[in-house]
């Protein structure tokens, strides 16, 4: 520890307030362990007594694997045995890129990752389903559950191992331990992605008894069977710790799920599934989790009722720059040269007069060989016959098509040069301006796009091309060209020769002395993807060859070999321009041919003993891989070998391998010439060749630290994080150039700091063509000094190069702007991660080369993401590992965490047509959720920084009375709201049908026998069953009669009734009231779905204590079948009575119960969370709530109702059996089963029987969204009419779905269905009906509220369209008789209307008590006979466990007095409390539905401070790992919460109860047992 050896009364008090500081930190878990560690060493390191530090240097060579750093045989990480010589050999022929490798940082990567192996847990490994990626052939020795050794260290593979051996039995045990405990000594060469250089002396262990083995094995493992440790609390926990199971587990339907928990020795039961490979791996990622998070930033909010970003503090130890400001740099004079041509054009007409015979340009087909020459006389006349074409023999002589200083598109390929010369030359002599683009190759090019953007700003029309590129555009089946997306509509001309017409005698072009009108168009991407042209005038055209030709001392007549693409930069400026102006020979070697054959370019200058050769590093690499081949190659005519990507900071390595090569092939070391370039300032600086035997330029080794503040520092210290940077030279002749800061003003750099490079030059682009503000910003910059005053009048061009001038007026380059990412403040450039990533030896992973990376926003900052190709033939735990790896390296050397690292299948990256990655599709791709990842790791926990301080919960210390007093003086109401008066029944024949509904039906049956109570439709919207009150009462009569009959049931006894939803349960459930026996209504099982269904039926049996069951003779087949015997035990039912054949006789007498008290029926329901829950409903309280629904609703005998609801609990059950009887309304019954063979059956009876009020429940609402929307013109013509609904209530226990209410309303707008129409109720367990849209009160409001902070319990309505405001519909108008007030769940005071607190009600109508076997009072009496705390203390009130609020509306009820609105937010048990805030998993699930397309539906639930996020894959399996960014990203966005966990499930995996509710814990247990067959689950790290 820190402390050793330090007396801490010594220190002085301020460092002893931060250490305690750090310790309460510590103990509230705002710090990891290790992060406090780390602070706690910071803080005391200068009071320690230093010891003399013992460093390991390291050699500076390459570590190559059968080399140790560490020869000690315990050298931490993985033993990698060395692989053959022949399979060495065999990697080195591989297309590694050389281009981004330097000995010192594969070193540095080595280092890294051995320093991490030694400190850090590995990452848990992704779940996968097989079939979803089938990438590479399972190794076939495999023991089935190895998904979870993802790793190589010795432990992980133990643990995995042993929860293998243990988890399951085996066929030959000794066999699989065997493997495991060799694969965790020695992994094999094909296992491991790092070649660490571990000697390969370990022993092979020699095979063993099974009994031993496992003994050593457990020897090394520390087995945890406790529930992996809360992420929040750092204190570690014992391993034999008493576990509670989460309170969720308490319910009665989970007797299932406690079968699979642990039975430890002990005896007690623990928490997780033994076979839970799940769990292991949240035991993974809960130790990954201990790591601290990245730089103590200070926090972006103070989380307060408003958010308040504010700017991270400075780290004090930030290097600062502290040189003197920069002097402007100048280059050397231009010299004037007598014979230099007035204008380019005239160059070309002198050689093609004077030198006819001299060759221009060579080109070379597939095979590298040379395919045809053009001369200087063929150039010339041909460039002649097309300028004369373009500009006479289109359109016609009145009305030409081009006109001097039209812009022409040139398309043509790479391979072509020739005849893009001709038309290049052919539009100078025109004076038409040509714009070089790429070929496109179809519609959707990437990037295609963008290039309309650029052709449209430049106003172009017409493209130039050759005959063979045109017939290998893709066509309309017409024939025509398509016309590509975004494009202008364009006009094609071909130029070959023979469609050229020759000029007259007496045409002559005209050639003017360069002047500033625009020669040519040069197309640039920026970062964001947007292409635009820099023109290029004239005189800049002529300055920039004369500067090129004086840089490169170019002489007449030389040869030059130029392997990069001639449309644009370097291949275009010295191979097109400066060559045609110096009357040199050109050599193009085309991308095609390089591919073909990589030594071409080499070959090429060998024969043709050329002076110049002009490449990029890649293909410096290319050469030095293929080399074996080319023995008698000599190189020594070359005196300039130009490298245009120089400027890249990983060219040097490049470089010095391909000099180490080929110098015995005469290859001199001062002719390599490394140059920077830009769209903007054309060639900004180039490296002069140096005198023979001269030394060789220094080369700057940076601080990677200093480099990401901006500064300049000689790295000293660490040598991992260093940056060797080659100089790219001396700045061009005639240039001016200054080093200015890269955002902001342009305000001069000092000395040591890196800024971008600006440039004034003859010789630069002059604007972006057609786009005059970035025009402004760009080429027209004036340097600011350190106040803030332009240092002269001259205006400077941004090159969009970052840099800094080195001892003598050297320009070095550390990287440019597009490539630029800044998080947090600090700077990181693309092409070094891409370079550290490929340390990190993936030969066997990933293609170099293929590798984007590029940085999104997420929750205010910028977060790296990597994305590389993946080669087919990579296991996926090689891929996991590398990714791993890939991680830890960047973390060491950059000291930056990275958000997300995705692996894409081969060649499925969006390409630039020279084959290079297109970053900004990439980019947006990954944001849109299209890149189809097949490996995918996301670490917001290490990366995100800047998440809202964690919520403190106050201590109570204040009363509840004191809260109340404070609401009240703050001018706030208390928050309650109150249903009209129920009002007295006079008549003494009516308290007589009132009281009981048993008199009420008999009552009916006498006076108004034949009146039709209830209709039961069928799925052709047929009445098959109607039911008049006498019918009905006749029918109870007879069920009465058959429970005397029976003799099976005695007053009072339950009774199970099992009926599909119809007239029969109605008969039943009078049967039973008239009998005096219990009702207990339940949904019978699915016949096709008895496994899942039939469990719960019997549950409820089990728990009712049923004494017999009612049902039908199908249900009772089903009952006894055979098929309800694997599910349930069959011999146990109680007795079974079917009641299809009922006898004839009446019962003696009917039964009148003593008290209204008595009770009348059992509810039972599956709550959300998985509860099993009955509630005793009472004869009073079903009379009274009857008589609410009736006045709210007004109901009466002329009405008619249609019900579309399951009719077996809560207000279904109420509406579908009670209300009908007791107001004498007809009820029309439609099954919500019966919509899934015919989905307009609802609709369609709502406008047949011309319905004013009908019920219905979300998953029916939701049907006909789905199934309808989009056919209402159909309905429409069918004569579907809606007009006749005043009321359509839906029946529910849950906050309001608006969304759907609302687009069911704007769907149906088109068949009449008033907007008005749509509402909501609301009922709970212990009152089924708090809330209700009547027919007298107003319409239903809607409010916004902050989600912010709603999240701390408060209530502050916010604008519609407000940034994080939730809309929330009132829930139905509180019925009559019903009073609500909103509680503090906790204090159990009432709380002002500007609280979110519990709703309670008090009602006559509440259920009377649970319905508990074990009779637990305590439970009963807490939730249904609670008094406040204060206020009222002899008001019995029941608590619905839902969460809400009520606001006074501006609306009047029916007495005009001011309207209270109830709105319900969610449930109190469903509610996550997460970093201290209360979130509801409705809106997460809301957030994470938007993200991508392909969600169908999602879930989440939390585990041990995880959140797990489980989302429905709608599309194709290829779209799964999409989903997990793109979920990570909205959760983080929209709630401020990192999701651990990603589980990808197919449609229909999370359970839905039968009103369409979520049962998110049993899908918890689900996921926690491992029951889900997830097509991935990712956990985010």
């Amino acid at each position: 520890m820190a402390d050793r050896g330090v007396d801490l009364s010594s220190l002085p008090k301020e460092v002893r307030d931060q250490l305690a500081e750090l310790d309460l930190e510590l103990s509230e878990g705002d710090i990891t362990q290790k992060g406090f560690e780390k602070k706690k060493a910071k803080l005391l390191a200068s009071y320690i007594p230093h010891l003399p530090n013992a460093s390991l240097s390291l050699p500076d060579v390459q570590l190559s694997p059968s080399h140790s750093a560490d020869p000690s045989p315990e050298a931490p990480g993985p033993s990698t045995s060395s692989p053959s010589k022949h399979h060495r050999a065999h990697r080195s022929g591989g297309a590694r890129d050389e281009r981004y490798r330097s000995d010192i940082h594969t070193e540095a990567v080595q280092a890294a990752l051995a320093k991490h192996k030694e400190e850090k847990m590995a990452p848990p490994m992704p779940t996968k389903r097989r079939s979803a990626f089938v990438q590479s052939p399972m190794d076939a020795c495999t023991p089935p559950d190895t998904s979870s050794a993802s790793e190589d260290e010795g432990s992980l593979r133990r643990k995995a191992a042993l929860s293998a051996v243990l988890a399951q039995s085996l066929q030959s045990p000794d066999y699989w331990i065997n493997r495991s405990v060799q694969s965790s000594s020695t992994s094999s060469s094909a296992s491991s992605t790092l070649s660490h250089g571990e000697p390969k002396s370990q022993p092979q262990p020699q095979p063993q008894p099974a009994a031993s083995l496992l003994a050593d094995v457990l020897a090394h493992t520390r087995i945890e069977n406790s529930v992996p440790p809360d992420v929040t609390s750092s204190t570690p926990q014992e391993s034999g710790s008493r576990v509670d199971l989460p309170p969720a587990v308490r319910g009665m339907s989970r007797g299932q799920s406690r079968s699979s928990m642990m039975e430890t020795a002990d005896g007690k039961r623990k928490g997780v599934p033994v076979s839970s490979r799940v769990s292991t791996k949240i035991q993974q990622l809960l130790n990954t989790l201990k790591r601290p998070k990245r730089p103590p930033l200070s926090e972006f909010f103070l989380d307060d009722s408003e958010e308040i970003v504010e700017v991270p503090q400075p780290d004090p130890n930030t290097p600062k720059p502290e040189g003197r400001q920069i002097i402007p740099v100048k280059g050397e004079p231009l010299g004037v040269v007598s014979n230099w041509p007035p204008a380019l054009q005239a160059a070309l007409a002198r050689w093609g007069a004077t030198q006819a015979k001299s060759p221009a340009l060579t080109a070379l087909d597939i095979t590298g060989k040379p395919l045809y020459t053009l001369t200087y006389g063929k150039l010339w006349s041909r460039s002649l016959k097309l300028a004369y074409t373009l500009l006479n023999k289109l359109g016609t002589k009145s009305e030409p098509v081009l006109q001097t200083g039209d812009r022409v598109a040139l398309v043509y390929p790479n391979s072509d040069p020739g005849m893009f010369w001709v038309a290049f030359y052919g539009c100078l002599l025109a004076e038409v301006i040509p714009v070089p683009i790429e070929v496109p190759l179809s519609r959707q090019d990437a990037g295609s796009q963008q290039i309309g953007f650029l052709l449209g700003s430049c106003g172009v029309s017409l493209a130039l091309t050759s005959e063979v590129c045109l017939k290998g555009l893709p066509k309309t089946p017409n024939g025509e060209i398509i016309q590509f997306k975004g494009w202008p509509r364009m006009k094609w001309v071909v130029t070959d020769t023979k469609y050229l017409t020759k000029p007259s005698k007496d045409w002559q072009p005209h050639i003017p002395t360069a002047n500033t009108d625009t020669a040519y168009i040069e197309y640039k991407a920026t970062k964001e993807g947007t292409v635009m042209g820099v023109a290029v005038s004239k005189i800049s055209m002529l300055t920039h060859c004369q500067a090129l030709t004086q840089a490169c001392n170019y002489c007449e007549g030389e040869t030059l070999v130029n392997v990069l693409d001639c449309k644009k930069d370097m291949g275009l400026w010295h191979g097109v321009l400066t060559s045609v102006m110096n009357r040199i020979h050109t050599i193009t070697v085309p991308y095609a041919v390089m591919k073909a054959c990589p030594i071409s370019w080499v070959q090429r200058v060998h024969i043709h003993k050329a002076r110049v050769a002009l490449v990029k590093c890649r293909d410096l690499h290319w050469a030095m891989m293929a080399h074996k081949e080319q023995k008698d190659t000599n190189l020594s005519s070359i005196r300039m070998l130009i490298v245009a990507d120089g400027a890249n900071p990983w060219s040097v390595s490049s470089c010095d391998a391909f000099l180490n090569v080929f110098q015995s092939n005469g290859l001199k070391p001062e002719v390599i010439c490394p140059c920077a370039t830009s769209a903007e300032a054309l060639t900004v600086a180039i490296r002069r060749p140096g005198a023979r035997g001269a030394p060789l330029p220094a080369r700057a080794i940076l601080s990677m630290g200093g480099l990401s503040h901006g500064v300049i520092r000689v790295n000293t210290e660490d040598k991992n994080s260093a940056l060797t940077v080659q100089d790219v030279g001396h700045i061009m002749p005639g240039a001016l150039m200054c080093i200015v800061k890269p955002d902001g003003p342009p305000q001069l750099c000092k000395t040591d700091e890196i800024g971008e490079i600006v440039i004034n030059s003859r010789a630069g682009g002059t604007m972006y063509y057609g786009l005059p503000g970035l025009t402004k910003n760009t080429f027209e910059v004036i340097p600011v000094n350190q106040a803030g005053a332009p240092i002269g009048e001259i205006p400077f061009s941004r090159t969009g190069l970052l840099g800094f001038v080195g001892p003598g007026s050297l320009v070095f380059v550390v990287g440019k702007n597009e490539g630029l990412l800044i998080v947090s403040g600090r700077r990181h450039n693309a092409d070094d991660l891409v370079a550290t990533a490929l340390a990190v030896e993936p030969v066997k992973t990933v293609y170099r080369g293929r590798i984007a990376v590029f940085s999104v926003t997420v929750f205010y900052d910028e977060r790296i993401v990597i994305v590389a190709e993946q080669r087919p033939d990579a296991s996926e735990e090689d891929s996991f590992q590398w990714m791993s790896r890939v991680l830890q390296a960047i973390d060491s050397i950059h000291q930056v965490g990275l958000y997300c690292l995705a692996l894409v299948p081969a060649n499925t990256l969006p390409k630039t047509p020279l084959g290079g990655i297109h970053i900004c599709e990439t980019k947006q791709n990954f944001l849109e959720g299209n890149l189809h990842p097949c490996n995918i790791l996301l670490c917001p926990h290490t990366c995100v920084t800047n998440l809202p301080k964690p919520r403190q919960k106050q201590p109570v210390d204040v009363g509840p009375a004191s809260m109340l007093v404070g609401n009240l003086v703050a001018g706030k109401r208390i928050a309650q709201a109150t249903g009209r008066e129920l009002g007295m029944v006079e008549d003494q024949d009516l308290i007589r049908k009132h009281q009981f509904l048993s008199d009420a039906l008999q009552w009916r049956a006498q006076s108004d026998p034949d009146h039709v109570l209830y209709v039961l439709l069928n799925a052709k919207g047929v009445a098959v069953c109607t039911a008049t009150c006498a019918q009905l009462h006749k029918r109870a009569e007879k069920i009465t009669a058959t429970f005397i009959r029976e003799r099976r049931s005695y007053t009072g006894d339950n009774v199970v009734l099992l009926y599909p939803p119809g007239i029969d349960l109605i008969a039943a459930f009078y049967g039973c009231l008239y009998a005096g026996v219990v009702p207990v209504t339940v949904r019978p099982p699915h016949p096709q779905n008895l496994a899942a269904t039939l469990p719960t039926v019997r549950m409820i049996i089990d728990v009712s204590k049923a004494s017999c069951i009612l049902t039908t003779q199908p249900l009772m087949r089903i009952l006894r079948s055979r098929e309800a015997a694997a599910s349930v035990n069959v011999k146990t039912w109680p007795t079974i009575i079917d009641t299809d054949d009922l006898p004839r006789k009446r019962p003696p007498n009917i039964y009148k119960p003593p008290t209204a008290e008595m009770l009348a029926y059992l509810d039972f329901s599956v709550s959300t969370t998985g509860m099993l829950t009955g509630v005793k409903m009472s004869h009073a309280a079903i009379s009274t709530l009857c008589r609410s629904i009736k006045l709210q609703c007004e109901l009466y005998s002329s009405r008619q109702v249609a019900i579309c609801l399951d009719p077996y609990c809560g207000l279904g059950f109420v509406l579908w059996c009670l209300s009908s009887v007791y107001s004498g309304h007809q009820s029309i019954l439609i099954p919500p089963l019966e919509l899934e063979s015919s989905l307009p059956l609802w609709l369609s009876t709502l406008s047949q029987y011309k319905i004013r009020d009908t019920f219905c429940s979300y998953s029916v609402m939701e049907l006909c969204t789905k199934g309808l929307g989009t056919q209402t013109e159909i309905l429409k013509a069918r004569g579907l009419n809606l007009s006749c609904v005043r009321s359509c209530v839906v029946i529910a226990e849950e906050r309001p779905r608006l969304a759907l209410t609302q687009s069911f309303s704007k769907l149906f707008k088109d068949i009449g269905l008033s907007s008005r129409a749509v509402s909501t109720a609301f009922g709970s367990r212990v009152n089924l009906a708090i809330g209700m849209q009547g027919t007298a009160g107003p319409d239903p409001s809607t409010v916004y509220v902050d989600m912010k902070s709603l999240r701390h319990d408060r209530v502050r309505l916010v604008e519609r369209g407000a940034p994080q405001s939730l809309p929330l519909m009132e829930s139905g108008t509180i019925l009559p008789g019903v009073r609500v007030i909103i509680v503090n769940p906790e204090t159990r005071g009432p709380l002002g209307d500007s609280h979110l607190g519990e709703i309670w009600v008090h009602s006559p109508h509440s259920a009377s008590g649970y319905y508990t076997i074990y009779g637990e009072e305590s439970l009963q009496a807490d939730h249904f006979n609670t008094r406040l705390s204060f206020g009222e203390p002899q008001t019995l009130w029941a608590r619905t466990g839902y969460l809400g609020f009520i606001k006074r509306t501006e609306l009047l009820d029916a007495s005009g007095d001011r309207h209270d609105a109830l709105f319900v937010v969610g449930s109190l048990d469903e509610t996550l409390e997460l970093r201290g805030l209360r979130y509801h998993p409705i809106d997460i699930e809301t957030s994470v539905s938007r993200a991508h397309r392909s969600i169908a539906e999602s879930a989440v639930f939390t585990w041990t401070n995880l959140l797990v996020v489980v989302a429905e894959l709608g599309g194709s399996e290829q779209e799964a790992l999409d989903l997990v960014p793109l979920v990570t990203n909205v959760v983080l966005e929209e709630h401020h919460l990192i999701v651990g966990v990603v589980v990808i499930v197919d449609p229909g995996v999370i359970p839905i109860n039968s009103r369409g509710e979520k049962q998110r814990m049993h899908l918890r247990d689900s996921f926690l047992a491992d029951q889900l067959d997830p097509i991935y689950v990712a956990y985010n790290m």
